[in-house]
């Protein structure tokens, strides 16, 4: 069997794909591995650009590990299975008269794949997915049932929130929720120098903020996510397929096919992204957060001290402009709040994020390292589930808490069943 991620820029050939039924038949799978001494890797919806999931030998799929299993409205958390894709679990707790209270602006990733690579949405006041972990279950190196929460084996879960699948295959995860809310989100370009010069009030003003700058222009779109106590005000139908359907991804798209065949027309067709205009709407948070993406891309994200993040954005549209790289898709600058886990993009720092896209099919690799190049000298950290050229040994400098993270390994972990490339890679073994 051939495996090709959401990118198709990893790809995998196992000689076992397993699709355990429970989470007693994937206990086993995994002592079985162990004991014959070999190496198992658990893939989700495959959304990560790095080779986090990536298996030559035994890969797991945990969709069947899916769907709602309790609510504890006291407690407002929800437990539910690590397969269930995140739009689906969108869907159901909206059912309940519940929402998570952030997410990215991608929803295919499954739970367990979203926490486990640090992924987080934007809003400096709140964290990224996995702060919002208050258990889990997951299956250790031998094959053992592990139980995390904070009255048993604290400190696991203190640490397994964010493990990159180096720790075990995680079964269940309870997650904090809120009641039902609406965003208003009011979305407009505005000039790049006036954004990066108005950051702390953007920031600080919005429940969620973000922005795009468009390469070749002077132009950023912006996003501020507001909560709001009604009315509710959704795109009209056909406005909305037309604008985040048609435009957004249709259009969009035979927009970067059109650059990839003629490269030099790139700078001319970036005009062609909205530079003008803006739209207002109010709807459930989990349709304002997340948005259609059908346009292929490789993404590289780092995460940086906030103050970090206007220097360091100018310091790449210089290199892009003295280069001459041609980009025909927008740069994206989120911001988060600080975490204590570990391994979190997050550890210790209110963090700002900038990501770089690439159309499918186009030369990456020489602009990425340039841009890394950049944020290494802002003390930037990679998102673990994308584009980055790091190894542990670099890696183990910027997490303070790395030496828990390794310990926690060894314990739950020690003939490292859970081992492929990537994790010999940013872990060292």
């Amino acid at each position: 069997m051939k495996w090709t991620n959401w990118a198709g820029n990893q790809v995998a050939r196992p000689e076992t794909v397993a699709d355990p039924a429970d989470e007693a038949a994937l206990a086993t799978l995994v002592r079985d591995a162990h004991i014959q001494g070999r190496a198992v890797r658990v893939v989700g919806s495959g959304h990560s650009f790095t080779g986090a999931a990536v298996s030559n030998d035994v890969m797991v799929r945990i969709g069947r590990l899916s769907g709602i299993r309790s609510v504890d409205r006291d407690a407002m958390t929800v437990t539910v299975g690590a397969g269930t894709p995140l739009w689906r679990l969108n869907e159901l707790l909206h059912g309940e008269g519940l929402a998570l209270p952030n997410l990215g602006d991608i929803a295919y990733q499954t739970v367990a794949g979203a926490i486990s690579t640090s992924t987080h949405g934007t809003g400096v006041r709140l964290g990224g997915l996995a702060t919002q972990v208050r258990g889990m279950r997951l299956v250790d190196g031998a094959g053992n049932l592990v139980t995390a929460c904070p009255s048993e084996n604290p400190d696991v879960l203190d640490v397994a929130r964010v493990a990159v699948g180096a720790l075990g295959v995680i079964t269940e995860v309870t997650l904090s929720v809120v009641p039902t809310f609406l965003l208003r989100a009011v979305e407009a370009p505005m000039r790049l120098d006036r954004v990066l010069g108005s950051l702390p009030e953007l920031v600080g003003e919005n429940d969620h903020f973000e922005f795009f700058w468009v390469p070749h222009t002077g132009w950023a779109l912006t996003k501020r996510n507001n909560r709001t106590d009604g009315p509710r005000e959704p795109l009209p139908r056909f406005r909305g397929w037309f604008e985040t359907t048609f435009m957004e991804n249709v259009a969009f798209g035979a927009v970067c096919r059109a650059g990839r065949l003629v490269p030099s027309a790139i700078p001319k067709l970036a005009k062609a992204l909205p530079s003008s205009g803006e739209r207002t709407y109010s709807d459930f948070s989990h349709r304002v957060f997340a948005s259609p993406r059908l346009v292929k891309f490789y993404e590289m994200e780092q995460a940086m001290p906030i103050d970090a993040a206007a220097p360091a954005l100018t310091e790449i549209k210089a290199m892009v402009e003295r280069k001459g790289y041609m980009l025909n898709f927008p740069v994206e600058v989120r911001f988060t709040a600080a975490d204590d886990i570990p391994l979190s993009t997050a550890n210790g720092r209110v963090s700002a994020y900038i990501a770089v896209h690439v159309y499918k099919g186009m030369q990456h690799e020489p602009f990425m390292r340039d841009v890394e190049d950049i944020l290494r000298a802002h003390d930037a950290r990679p998102h673990w589930g994308k584009i980055h050229f790091r190894g542990a040994e670099e890696l183990s400098g910027l997490y303070p808490r790395w030496d828990d993270f390794m310990a926690m390994r060894d314990r739950l972990d020690p003939d490292r069943t859970f081992r492929n490339d990537y994790t010999r890679q940013v872990f060292g073994a």
